[in-house]
């Protein structure tokens, strides 16, 4: 299975009343994004504030997730665990409700011990239990450990494990990626600001965050540079980028929420201890999402 265009990386709704999962938002926003050109949605990521949703949260979060996702685009729920056990137990869990492919971050709590056997170790072991294709996740920024290149190229021979979200944003390792592995295997970038120079060199589309916000801004990136319509495609980039940088780095998973809710979807807020966006940084988001509909409105 080769993953190829955009999917986001979509938050998790919560009522901000109560704290629980609100599964009538995701369904409504599942709704909205299906209707654009994405290739599928990716669910339990990073930012769908995964370490922070129990595991039966979780199980039904893929499920009302799939009740909306047609079977020709693509359910990727995260499933990643500090453990072995716990990573392959997440793994049948979300093929089970309905996952096509489990996304599966590094273990980091030792970070001392997470060498590069340790990780083929790990993944080989998840790999060989997922009843559906594990896409390795690598977010050094987050996890403060790096699965290098030479580690992904071993474990891409597995042929359960199809591909790497590389959300580093280093282009000499994208590159080292693509040229590491089969043709057949997947790298899909995590940083929207990067999206563009990954696809020339090679990668085979992106979970963003961007996609969440503007799906069919970041479609059309990956459209224009699949065409070799370069100049076109480096100007939307350049577009993109400072809302993307707001939505990940800047402000985060408040700010990506609060950008959503301004673009009318239900996000409501982040679950504590994370703490809704600030009014400077809401201002902020509405201005730059006000760009996009000037664009809008004027094309």
């Amino acid at each position: 299975m080769k993953i190829q265009g955009v999917m986001p990386p979509i938050p998790t709704p919560f009522d901000p009343a109560t704290d629980e999962v609100d599964y009538e938002a995701l369904r409504f926003n599942v709704d909205r994004w299906m209707k654009t050109g994405l290739a599928g949605i990716v669910v339990l990521g990073t930012n769908g504030e995964a370490g922070l949703i129990d595991e039966d949260e979780s199980e039904r979060i893929v499920a009302a997730a799939r009740e909306r996702i047609p079977r020709d685009r693509l359910l990727v729920a995260g499933t990643g665990r500090e453990s072995t056990r716990g990573a392959v137990a997440a793994a049948r869990r979300a093929g089970k409700a309905g996952a096509d492919v489990v996304l599966v971050r590094t273990p980091s709590f030792f970070k001392g011990q997470m060498t590069p056997d340790a990780f083929v170790r790990h993944y080989m072991a998840v790999a060989d239990a997922s009843p559906v294709p594990v896409l390795l996740y690598n977010f050094m920024a987050a996890t403060g450990v790096n699965l290098l290149p030479a580690t992904v190229a071993r474990l891409a021979e597995h042929p359960n494990i199809i591909g790497v979200k590389e959300s580093g944003g280093d282009m000499a390792q994208v590159a080292d990626l693509v040229s590491l592995t089969p043709d057949d295997f997947s790298v899909l970038v995590g940083a929207a600001p990067t999206l563009y120079a990954s696809l020339c060199l090679g990668a085979s589309g992106g979970i963003v965050a961007a996609a969440c916000v503007i799906p069919e801004e970041c479609v059309r990136l990956y459209e224009l540079t699949g065409a070799g319509r370069h100049a076109e495609a480096l100007a939307l980039q350049r577009q993109i980028t400072p809302l993307a940088r707001s939505v990940t780095s800047g402000f985060g998973v408040p700010g990506l929420k609060a950008a959503l809710n301004l673009a009318g979807y239900r996000t409501g807020a982040p679950r504590p201890p994370l703490q809704p966006a600030p009014a400077a940084a809401i201002e902020t988001l509405r201005q730059q999402l006000g760009a996009f509909q000037e664009v809008a409105l004027s094309s």
